[in-house]
């Protein structure tokens, strides 16, 4: 995962929009209203009144490589955001193998075996079918959901925080949730106090929101979070 662009100064960008809503002033005054001002105290005044839509002005785009078609599935499915994905219907895979083997899955040696071979033959299939005339937006029918997929990404601030709460939570699905927590991380970085509580309900709430369902992890979660950072050395 990897952070290609975002709002410049988007904590302030984010304080100029909602001092605008309060203000009679012009945009020029604006800007030197906020000189001096603790964008931490007032952010955390807005964000506590639930004056959420002044984080659409903060929007970061992240390109994101090495994950299957299963997991692009399901974070397509966050609609408040913009996606452009590797095309299975012009990118012809010729010359690569690309698949996640899920690690309940690499743990087992004889499944991983079947696994692999079974992936390996498909992929056989797809190429002889290529070289056989077959159109790559036909051949693709056959390509399995482990099929890796590349894909740039750009969401505001304010759905990003509602992706992070339910991708980042223990029920969400692992490959998903091991994205969000990168995508996180390099998010935090550049808006430390937008983020600062960003994550599953145990950590943006202190309350677990899953029920019954919970991981009744709740401290360890919490910590982890505070020590996210440290993920951004992960995407090097």
């Amino acid at each position: 995962v990897t952070l290609l662009n975002f709002t410049p100064a988007p904590e302030k960008t984010v304080v100029l929009a909602a001092k605008l809503c309060y203000s009679d002033s012009n945009i020029s005054q604006l800007e030197e209203k906020v000189k001096g001002v603790s964008y931490e105290k007032f952010l955390a005044k807005i964000l506590k009144m639930g004056h959420l839509s002044v984080l659409e002005h903060a929007s970061f785009t992240f390109g994101i490589e090495g994950i299957s078609r299963a997991t692009s599935h399901q974070l397509v499915r966050h609609r408040l955001a913009s996606y452009s994905q590797q095309s299975q219907r012009y990118v012809k895979f010729k010359d690569t193998l690309e698949f996640v083997t899920p690690s309940s899955i690499r743990k087992n040696e004889g499944v991983k075996k079947r696994f692999s071979e079974t992936v390996e033959s498909i992929y056989k299939l797809y190429k002889d079918m290529l070289e056989a005339g077959i159109p790559a937006e036909d051949a693709r029918y056959i390509l399995p959901n482990a099929a890796e997929t590349k894909i740039i990404v750009t969401m505001n601030a304010r759905e990003l925080l509602h992706f992070f709460g339910l991708r980042t939570c223990e029920r969400a699905q692992w490959e998903i949730r091991d994205m969000a927590k990168r995508m996180l991380a390099l998010a935090k970085k550049e808006a430390p106090f937008i983020f600062k509580t960003a994550g599953p309900g145990c950590v943006s709430t202190s309350k677990c929101t899953e029920g019954e369902l919970t991981c009744g992890r709740p401290d360890e979660i919490r910590e982890e979070f505070r020590n996210l950072l440290c993920l951004t050395d992960l995407n090097k």
